[in-house]
């Protein structure tokens, strides 16, 4: 049975992680159902390039429109391992952190907090705000994971695509569905 994984792009900076995540799970032969918020489309975009959103859409099984909140990844009884958000706006966190499923992407993450099932939160954002962290203190609370894309300085990454692939390995790896893929640290 392949592994179904709910993989959601907001606004934020970062959209190199989006398309580190999408191969990563797509590496693991994970089956992926994308939806990506319209900051998240200009952001992939202008961080990206013009094509950025079509790659990434061709690394997934099911594109869903974020205003599509009657989409199956919108109930429960849609099973799937989980929720990677990569990357995580302040705006979506404190969505979810409030319950405010105003639309798709909110939703299924919101979902995945009533299932108890994985959540995994790249937030990117910085210096932090006391709203932020309380944000992330309420998500953690419910169940889900925080993982800013904080690069892993010790494995000594040669550029940024490196440290982004790392990065989405490490999210991967804390749904749990297959054998670790991130580089360890060997000490």
């Amino acid at each position: 049975m392949t592994v179904r994984v709910v993989l959601g792009v907001s606004g934020a900076s970062g959209a190199v992680l989006s398309l580190a995540v999408a191969r990563a799970l797509r590496d693991i032969g994970a089956s992926i159902d994308l939806v990506v918020s319209e900051a998240g489309r200009r952001t992939l975009t202008e961080e990206i390039g013009p094509d950025a959103y079509d790659g990434l859409k061709d690394l997934a099984a099911t594109t869903y429109p974020v205003r599509d909140i009657g989409a199956r990844i919108a109930s429960g009884s849609s099973p799937v391992a989980g929720m990677i958000v990569a990357p995580c706006s302040m705006r979506s966190l404190a969505a979810i952190a409030h319950g405010l499923d105003d639309n798709l992407l909110t939703r299924a993450a919101g979902v995945q907090l009533k299932e108890r099932r994985k959540l995994i939160l790249l937030a990117r954002e910085t210096p932090l705000t006391l709203a932020h962290l309380r944000n992330m203190t309420a998500v953690t609370e419910m169940g889900g994971i925080i993982m800013p894309p904080v690069p892993a300085f010790y494995l000594g990454h040669a550029n940024l695509d490196v440290a982004a692939t790392q990065i989405a390995a490490r999210a991967v790896d804390l749904l749990r569905v297959a054998p670790p893929i991130a580089e360890a640290w060997n000490g």
